[in-house]
């Protein structure tokens, strides 16, 4: 009786040691779960922002003597959305808002259906002692073929001589006037189909620092309200200039 006694306590201490077990492992399989659903949601929210931020967060950076606070959400890369000082700065804004990404305009930002609405802008410091305007004279008209094409908005599309360096380019060339005139480097053919910003300008801004801007050929027939509002962001983000 006491040696079946004992083997029906053993067998009781042996089940229970199975259902904890049982427990444990049900326990963990939750506690898995529950991961695996957290994780996911956070992990397929990461992946549809695809490198975007929605936070608007303004971030000062300093490039030389200048100071630039822009919004997290139109700074490009993950890495340049912090303060500090920096070489330069890289962002991208939704035409014609000049606006940095948000979820309604998703698409814009992703190309969705080869939708072409996305301007890619840096600051950077000067390197060249002219901007693209005031090179025309002394270094682009050199290089251009005499005869050009008219274009849209009074602008006329030149090619570049064979010997100039500049393959598949084109320069645009907008009416003389007061300030000087727009001018801007196009990509020609399929690299210009397959690029989604193909028509490249740059313009000094602030102390020693140039204002480089990306943007699809087609604004080409809104050139001058094109530069004003990138003028025009260039002197909302610049601030006091550092150490003034």
């Amino acid at each position: 009786m006491q040696a079946t006694a004992g083997r029906g306590a053993g067998t009781r201490w042996i089940d229970d040691r199975l259902m904890v077990k049982v427990f444990v492992a049900f326990a963990l399989l939750a506690l898995a779960s529950a991961l695996i659903s957290v994780g996911g949601k956070w992990l397929g929210r990461s992946i549809a922002l695809a490198g975007h931020t929605e936070d608007a967060t303004p971030h000062e950076i300093v490039i030389g003597n200048n100071v630039l606070v822009v919004p997290a959400n139109a700074i490009r890369f993950e890495d340049d959305r912090r303060d500090g000082v920096a070489s330069s700065l890289r962002l991208y804004l939704r035409w014609p808002d000049l606006d940095g990404y948000s979820a309604a305009a998703r698409d814009d930002f992703n190309h969705a259906g080869g939708s072409r609405n996305i301007l890619f802008v840096s600051f950077e410091q000067q390197i060249m002692s002219r901007d693209m305007s005031g090179r025309f004279d002394p270094i682009y008209a050199s290089l251009i073929e005499s005869e050009g094409t008219p274009g849209p908005a009074g602008v006329t599309l030149y090619g570049f001589k064979p010997q100039s360096g500049y393959l598949d380019e084109s320069l645009a060339v907008g009416p003389a006037q007061a300030g000087g005139r727009f001018v801007a480097r196009c990509l020609t053919g399929a690299v210009a189909a397959e690029s989604l910003a193909d028509c490249e300008r740059d313009v000094a801004v602030g102390d020693r620092l140039v204002l480089v801007y990306r943007f699809p050929s087609r604004l080409l027939g809104e050139w001058k309200r094109l530069d004003e509002s990138m003028l025009a962001y260039a002197r909302k983000a610049l601030k006091t200039p550092a150490g003034g």
